[in-house]
């Protein structure tokens, strides 16, 4: 009879440490509770909304285009004609700033009319996007805007008359004509000479290179344009700072006079 009763023990024994070496981890591990909220958790709506916001502001959106044209450039076959010949300049992009005179509701704008984001807690302006001509827009509830994207003066005055016309839509109605000021000018051109970046570094001042950062030089010319040039090894060149075409023209010629001054030639 007492090894009967110690047997009964041990079997009991082995049943519950059977029991405690199996609980239910994986119920608690993966709740459905949980999943939800994780997955929550990792796309919000505030999160969601502030990326776009954040992925294309006005000004993102102006440096996108300069360093496009930045990459065109150092892929761009290279001219050794000399530096007689005459530079080969376009205008990528004006930046404008104006004033409507009227305040914008930007709700309504946000609600009513297509391309366009707007997202306050991040960023007090609403961006609006017509295609023709190809313009960006950054509007506040002042009225005051900024427009970016246009190639010509005229470009920017159709695409004034187009924002115009799409607040007509809601029900805003622009009595003035937004007088345009600009505020940046950045061209493209070729100086078609081959440049040893080096060089230009230690001759002139006002130069930042750093070559295992960016291929291109940053030189400030410091006369009366304002201008700043990125320059290439290929003699390719952006300019950017200037308020018109006429001195984006001026600042390569004087850009062409320091280089001649101090001895910068065509490197073979």
């Amino acid at each position: 009879m007492v090894a009967k009763k110690t047997v009964k023990k041990v079997e009991t024994k082995k049943v519950e440490k059977k029991v405690a070496a199996k609980p239910v981890k994986k119920v608690a591990a993966k709740p459905a509770v949980k999943t939800a909220v994780k997955k929550v958790e990792s796309k919000p709506a505030v999160k969601v909304a502030a990326k776009k916001i954040e992925s294309k502001p006005v000004v993102k959106q102006v440096e996108k285009k300069v360093e496009s044209k930045v990459a065109a450039v150092v892929q761009a076959p290279v001219k050794t004609n000399g530096a007689d010949e005459k530079p080969n300049t376009k205008i990528v992009n004006i930046v404008i700033s104006t004033s409507l005179e009227h305040k914008i509701p930007l709700e309504r704008l946000i609600m009513d009319l297509p391309n366009t984001e707007y997202n306050p807690e991040q960023f007090p302006g609403l961006i609006m996007k017509i295609r023709e001509p190809r313009a960006s827009f950054l509007i506040f509830s002042s009225g005051k805007i900024v427009c970016t994207g246009t190639k010509s003066l005229e470009e920017v005055e159709l695409a004034i008359e187009r924002l115009i016309e799409y607040m007509k839509k809601v029900d805003i109605h622009i009595k003035i004509k937004p007088k345009i000021r600009v505020e940046n000018v950045v061209a493209s051109s070729d100086i078609n000479m081959r440049l040893d970046l080096n060089e230009i570094a230690i001759k002139l001042t006002n130069v930042e290179y750093e070559p295992e950062q960016f291929p291109g030089l940053v030189f400030k010319i410091g006369d009366e344009t304002g201008a700043t040039f990125l320059i290439f090894g290929n003699g390719k060149i952006v300019c950017t700072g200037t308020k018109s075409d006429k001195d984006v023209h001026i600042a390569i010629k004087n850009l062409m006079v320091v280089l001649k001054k101090n001895g910068i030639k065509n490197y073979k």
